[in-house]
């Protein structure tokens, strides 16, 4: 208990891997995920039973499905928090270039799911969507890329991952996906911002954002459909917006009881997209402020984990990654109780899904190797030293 409240303990020279990487471990952030994990399967005991007997299968098909990719996110995780950065880094390079290939090639070989969005391939046995696999991996890239333009006679790298940031977007909107699109985009901003973007430039995107908004409204027909029902004064009840709303009014302080929730059997997506809604009205705002209280820690923990890091690199990826697991539980949750129109985005290690499971499990172990304790002067003390010279 005292190594997480203070910090991890000095590693020792020619210390065995599995004590070296328990020491410099950030505890909290691992306990978080582990939480959100098991809460997952909590929720998912009572959200995808209606779909499992929608579709004939046993009552907790879809749960134990969950264990099982959560099983292997978890040992993924645990796996990639064991690397070096410039381990992690060399895995990026390579998934990245797999997912990239994947989502190029989606239209040819993908599916629907009648969905009417092209975004996984059918492997029979279970589905693939790339896209959840490319943030990651770009998000590393990109922060190799930044902090390399940052050396002395380094290359362009900050032009060249902009270049590559625009045609991961143009694909996913093609999709389309404009959830995972705005992830991407708000994913690299943040890395510029961090790396010292200048404001003017960083206002200029803004307003590019808003003007693709804006097409984006004018020519997508499944955009325009949801922006409008998200702006519109009353909510029709029998939409999906209109069960979860009415769900989480009836769960109140502490909920209507474990089992005895009525949205999970009218909304179809109830065990993904809007999870938070079986969650509130069976368990009430406590559960909900808990979930939230989670996802708080995750992001806090690495960020202030983050800022004391010298390494360019490792500060970027790792606050690249960290940005898009709080933002992408926002959006999800923010979708859920109408602050933000339906993006059709899963709540990380909560929502059923073995893409989104898998990929966010190598996500945060690749978090957790960037923000292992490490034998390094704090950039405070690198900072003292500069102002000296």
């Amino acid at each position: 208990m005292t190594e997480m409240v203070y910090g991890a303990v000095p590693v020792q020279s020619g210390e065995p891997i599995l004590p070296k990487w328990w020491r410099t471990l950030d505890k909290w952030t691992m306990s978080s995920v582990l939480m959100l994990f098991v809460l997952g399967l909590l929720l998912g005991l009572a959200a995808s039973v209606p779909l499992a007997e929608r579709n004939g299968f046993d009552n907790f098909h879809y749960v134990q499905r969950q264990a099982v990719f959560g099983g292997v996110a978890l040992v993924a995780m645990v796996l990639t928090s064991m690397m070096s950065p410039t381990l992690v880094r060399r895995l990026a390079i390579i998934g990245f270039a797999f997912a990239f290939v994947a989502l190029a090639f989606l239209p040819i070989f993908g599916t629907d799911f009648g969905k009417g969005a092209v975004r996984w391939y059918s492997l029979g046995f279970a589905s693939l969507q790339p896209s959840e696999f490319l943030k990651p991996g770009f998000v590393v890239v990109a922060a190799w890329m930044i902090a390399s333009s940052q050396q002395i006679n380094g290359p362009p790298g900050t032009l060249i991952s902009f270049g590559l940031c625009l045609s991961v977007v143009l694909m996913l909107v093609m999709q389309p996906d404009f959830g995972q699109a705005s992830l991407t985009l708000f994913g690299w901003g943040v890395m510029y911002f961090v790396a010292g973007a200048p404001m003017l430039l960083l206002v200029g995107m803004a307003g590019a954002v808003v003007l693709g908004g804006i097409l984006a409204y004018s020519n997508s027909e499944h955009f325009a459909r949801r922006i409008d029902g998200f702006l519109s004064p009353d909510v029709d009840p029998t939409t999906q917006l209109g069960y979860a709303t009415n769900a989480i009014r009836e769960g109140g302080l502490f909920g209507v009881g474990v089992g005895e929730g009525q949205v999970k059997w009218s909304l179809p997506d109830a065990h993904t997209d809007f999870i938070v809604a079986v969650a509130a009205e069976e368990y009430g705002l406590v559960l909900v402020m808990v979930l939230i209280g989670l996802y708080a820690t995750v992001v806090v923990r690495s960020l202030f984990r983050l800022m004391r890091e010298r390494d360019t690199f490792v500060r970027l990826a790792g606050t690249g990654l960290v940005c898009i697991f709080g933002v992408q539980a926002m959006i999800n949750m923010g979708v859920a109780v109408r602050l933000l129109p339906a993006k059709g985005m899963t709540l990380p290690f909560v929502s059923y899904g073995g893409s989104s499971l898998i990929a966010t499990g190598i996500a945060m172990g690749m978090l957790l190797a960037f923000t292992r304790a490490r034998p390094q002067g704090e950039i405070a003390d690198y900072l003292r030293g500069s102002g000296r010279g």
